[in-house]
């Protein structure tokens, strides 16, 4: 009995053994690939943690400089984050407060490049579609409303569709559009969220295009208030979230995504 078993466990070393000879070298490299790759892709999640934190530093540089006014400082650190740290969030939320800036002191142009750079660069889609709506305010703001037409996001996420929709029908109006106006100002009024104020805004912007609206009439005054050409962020209200803010943490030194009511000024 016990020679019996020998015998067995002996054939099944030589198969192992067998095995192993014919596979042991394969099997060999795909434990290396596959350790290679666990500690080359730990190494980039601590890279990347390390980049999000330098970021964060930054940005809050350019926040503290932003209080103060200081729109040197501001310009100089959003510069060093563009170069260095572009893929990150906090380059992009530092675009939006530079371009804010840039707009209130007087600074068109400077607050375009910064919105381009935003749209065109930003990793998280919030914030290309952000950036997007406050170009087409600051165009529309210089009197170019068929630029900042084009400067409105066409892929939007549902949160963002009403005020995409707002700012078109401000677009069209100052176009002299009218009816068109009318139809999109209709849109973000359907989608909007019934408990938030912004709505009463709509509301009079489509009103003041009543039926027999002239085709050449000015703005509604429910327009001049509103922010379609500034690329500021309000407070927010209802079911919208506050304007984004560096999160704490490792994984989340950076600003987090905005709330999509941003976007409303």
């Amino acid at each position: 009995m016990a020679s019996h078993l020998n015998l067995e466990e002996q054939e099944q070393l030589d198969r192992v053994k067998q095995l192993w000879k014919q596979y042991g070298n394969l099997v060999t490299w795909v434990l290396i690939i596959a350790l290679g790759g666990f500690a080359a892709w730990s190494q980039f999640q601590n890279w990347q943690r390390t980049k999000s934190a330098q970021a964060s530093v930054m940005y809050d540089e350019l926040d503290q400089a932003a209080q103060t006014g200081d729109m040197k400082k501001v310009e100089r650190v959003f510069a060093d984050l563009r170069e260095k740290y572009p893929a990150t969030v906090a380059a992009e939320q530092a675009g939006l407060m530079a371009a804010k800036l840039q707009f209130d002191f007087g600074q068109p142009d400077a607050a375009r490049a910064s919105l381009e750079w935003v749209a065109a660069n930003a990793v998280e889609k919030e914030y290309r579609v952000l950036a997007g709506l406050r170009l087409a305010g600051v165009l529309l703001d210089q009197k170019k409303p068929d630029e900042a037409l084009r400067a409105l996001p066409s892929d939007v996420p549902p949160a963002f569709e009403a005020l995409v929709a707002d700012r078109r029908g401000d677009i069209l109006h100052a176009q002299g559009k009218h009816a068109e106006a009318k139809a999109a100002y209709q849109v973000a009024l359907d989608k909007l969220d019934p408990r938030l104020d912004y709505r009463r805004l709509v509301e009079a912007k489509l009103s003041s295009l009543g039926p027999n609206a002239p085709s050449g009439a000015a703005a509604p005054a429910a327009s001049a208030a509103a922010p379609a050409a500034s690329p500021a962020a309000p407070a927010a209200s209802g079911a919208a979230a506050a304007a984004a803010q560096p999160a704490p943490g490792a994984d989340a030194a950076k600003p987090t995504a905005p709330a999509a009511s941003e976007a409303a000024r």
